[in-house]
């Protein structure tokens, strides 16, 4: 499992990372505080508090480079 902080903050950046996801066969977790909700689905995305970054777990061990590459425009640099 591969842990990264992630940032989504407008329906644009929600709708186009679910589409991104969608296409790798893993699962993916969002952590917000308590919560944890299926990173694949966009109701659960919008229920969770948008305004700071959120923990993304993936659970796969084959694709990760590829999984990666394609959330590096979501991905969490630090204080901005």
């Amino acid at each position: 499992m591969t842990t990264v902080q992630i940032v989504l903050d407008s329906i644009d950046k929600v709708k186009s990372f679910v589409s991104d996801i969608t296409h790798f066969p893993s699962d993916f977790d969002l952590i917000s505080g308590r919560y944890v909700i299926d990173a694949k689905s966009i109701m659960g995305i919008f229920s969770l508090d948008l305004s700071k970054p959120i923990t993304l777990n993936i659970h796969s061990d084959a694709d990760t480079d590829d999984i990666l590459k394609s959330l590096e425009p979501y991905l969490y640099k630090g204080e901005e």
